[in-house]
């Protein structure tokens, strides 16, 4: 998968985070345990996608310093 892609995933699951959190902030008690456990999985979800992201990068520089390497 590209760092685009990826970076494009992890923009959606942050405005998700966003919302739920604005959400939460106007709903009542009762929703917000429904709420929170949405709230929870998105973060892990934005948590996990921003890993991704990150191992793109390192892998990115890693296969760049040895480009020619053997030639």
């Amino acid at each position: 998968m590209s760092i685009r892609a990826i970076a494009r995933d992890l923009y959606r699951a942050q405005q998700q985070v966003d919302k739920l959190e604005k959400e939460m902030a106007a709903a009542s008690l009762a929703d917000q345990d429904l709420l929170r456990g949405e709230l929870r999985q998105a973060k892990k979800e934005m948590e996990m996608i921003k890993r991704m992201l990150d191992g793109e990068k390192e892998s990115g520089k890693f296969r760049n310093k040895f480009q020619g390497f053997g030639k």
